[in-house]
């Protein structure tokens, strides 16, 4: 069983019909006992980190999001999801985010923002289980205007360009997180979210 966390900031239903699509369970909780007990969790969201750490510490979810990644659990991080499990962000002033993976969530500047709509994604080595089944170049949806700035450039599983060259994916051990929104990507998305339900 996939959990999916629902912190009130995000497209939940898109993500687990998207699951259910290829063939995955998956449920929508804010339980800390539904996340600790499946097997896989994945960490959507929609808006900035602030507000959102706000959200998981009402709920005390912050504990278990940190335990299951500890324990090695397949984890999904998804556009603010991703952004969540690093240090800090720049969006509001300053906010503190997950502090599981260091590094920092940054503005673009060269371009209008939001970054929305259809972009590609070209793989680096670290991608290659995340992307098996596509190409270098596949296309993904986008909608965000900050961007994740790793301090360990060998999890950077996916790049793109918007002004400047970002990494899109980012895969560590247990964990992947993806900038894009898999659940709106059609056959490109599917495929990570099969390859994901497969971990």
């Amino acid at each position: 069983m996939i959990a999916i966390i629902d912190y009130g900031m995000g497209n939940l239903r898109s993500v687990q019909k998207a699951f259910e699509t290829v063939g995955a369970k998956a449920q929508v909780t804010c339980k800390a006992g539904d996340i600790l007990s499946a097997d896989k969790v994945v960490l959507p969201g929609v808006g900035a980190m602030g507000p959102a750490m706000q959200k998981l510490q009402e709920l005390a979810l912050t504990g278990p999001i940190g335990k299951v990644i500890q324990d090695g659990k397949p984890f999904l991080g998804i556009c603010l999801g991703l952004q969540l499990l690093f240090e800090r962000s720049s969006e509001g002033g300053f906010s503190e985010g997950l502090k599981i993976l260091e590094g920092s969530v940054e503005r673009f500047t060269e371009l209008k923002v939001p970054h929305m709509g259809w972009n590609q994604v070209e793989i680096d080595p670290a991608g290659r289980a995340m992307f098996a089944g596509l190409h270098s170049g596949e296309n993904v949806y986008f909608c965000h205007s900050y961007y994740v700035k790793p301090k360990d450039a060998s999890i950077a599983a996916g790049m793109t360009e918007y002004g400047v060259s970002f990494v899109s994916a980012i895969v560590k051990e247990n964990i992947w997180g993806v900038q894009f929104h898999p659940e709106k990507s059609q056959r490109a998305g599917l495929q990570i979210l099969k390859n994901f339900g497969g971990l």
